[in-house]
């Protein structure tokens, strides 16, 4: 997986490998300090010691030092640029100092360019050299020895260097975990978007199997009815040519709903609209004589219509289960009206089966396990109930809040 880029704040430009690195603003800062130092020190060297060839020197060498520092982004695209130029800044201020022990002073910006460019090993290397030179150059003008000049730099120089790099490993260690935060966030992101794609193939998966599915083994078996009494019962074979055809254009909508991911509009209109939609699934669902009795229990109330499709296509997935595979030779459908739900029951008195068997088999097709997702994802429960031998009762309920909560969303 690739990563995003680092923010501009945090990229290290090219050649430039330092534990400060990270800090561009410095370079503004330490030029006006390197200034500041370089003027100060160049106007102590003249007045106690004049201008003369040697001051002159003195001057013109920490002109140069002065406008070569400023020359830290003149070819910032070239790897090879940052550190060319950190090495002319410590010989420039090598010679100075060298010459004008007050330079030594100078030694700080110089030091931080040093830790800002060059990697962590070779910049300890450079600043144990300069501050070596500058012990030596203020015992050049100090009278006797005081260890306080040869321990004070190093010191300071330890110190500073140990400071930034704990700094600088600390810093590391944030990025890391910053950048295993980024692709953490990236991972989830595209499991999140793989889990949303298997959930809605299964979502089409299951309004297809219960919905198109459902209607063209009704129309298939009409249609086979009407062959068998074309001859004999004319008329019974129209009208069931006539409920194929029905069947058909009710398949046509549900395709264009499952399409445009639309429950069905008519099942919220009127409370009796969905008890006239079940019993139209029973009348569709088998030709071939097996009574499909409807009952609606408690007083019907308008429920959503992606409750109310639920329930249609659970009612219909699970006829076709009892008509298909159960031999069923009577089946009941219960719509029951609770105070705050409503519960679908269908019961068949066919041969049964093993429900845990079937969920391990996998058999069956999408019916069951399209009945179970469907009322999860609704917020509602399933319930399967069989046995070999003794029937099956498909139950599903749903809630139905109550009139005051519906008022208040």
């Amino acid at each position: 997986m690739t990563l995003p880029s680092l923010p501009l704040s945090v990229r290290r430009p090219a050649g430039v490998h330092g534990i400060l690195a990270p800090a561009a603003r410095l370079d503004r800062w330490l030029l006006a300090v390197l200034v500041v130092l370089l003027i100060t020190s160049a106007t102590r060297y003249v007045e106690r010691h004049g201008f003369h060839a040697t001051g002159a020197a003195v001057l013109a060498g920490a002109l140069v030092l002065g406008l070569a520092y400023a020359t830290r982004g003149l070819l910032a695209g070239r790897a090879w640029w940052p550190t060319v130029w950190v090495s002319g800044m410590v010989v420039l201020w090598g010679a100075l100092t060298a010459v004008a022990p007050s330079f030594a002073w100078c030694a700080v910006p110089v030091a931080f360019a040093v830790l800002r460019v060059l990697p962590f090993p070779w910049a300890v290397g450079i600043v144990v050299l300069m501050t070596v030179l500058l012990t030596a150059a203020w015992q050049r003008i100090t009278d006797g020895f005081d260890p306080v000049q040869v321990a004070g730099p190093i010191g300071v120089g330890l110190v500073t260097v140990l400071a930034y790099r704990a700094l600088d490993l600390e810093s590391r260690a944030r990025q890391d975990l910053l950048d295993q935060l980024v692709e953490a966030q990236a991972e989830l992101a595209e499991e999140q978007h793989r889990t949303g794609a298997l959930a809605e193939r299964t979502r089409l998966s299951r309004e297809i199997h219960d919905s198109v599915g459902q209607g063209l083994s009704s129309i298939n078996l009409l249609l086979q009815a009407a062959e068998q009494a074309w001859d004999a019962q004319p008329a019974t074979a129209r009208e069931h040519v006539r409920t194929a055809a029905a069947t058909a254009r009710d398949g046509l909508d549900e395709v264009r709903r499952v399409v445009r991911d639309l429950a069905p509009a008519d099942l919220a209109t009127s409370a009796a609209a969905l008890p006239d939609a079940l019993r139209a699934a029973a009348e569709q669902a088998d030709p071939g004589g097996v009574p499909v009795e409807v009952r609606v229990d408690g007083a019907p109330v308008v429920v959503r219509a992606e409750v109310a499709a639920a329930i249609v296509r659970t009612a219909r997935g699970a006829l076709a289960n009892a008509r298909e595979h159960a031999g069923a030779g009577r089946v009941a459908l219960t719509l029951t009206y609770l105070l705050d739900e409503v519960v679908l029951d269908v019961r068949d008195d066919g041969r049964g089966f093993d429900p845990a068997q079937v969920r391990a088999i996998g058999t069956r097709g999408r019916g069951l396990a399209g009945i179970r997702e469907r009322a999860e994802a609704l917020g509602g429960q399933a319930d399967i109930e069989s046995a070999p031998g003794e029937g099956t009762t498909v139950s599903v309920r749903f809630p139905v809040p109550r009139p005051e909560e519906e008022k208040k969303r």
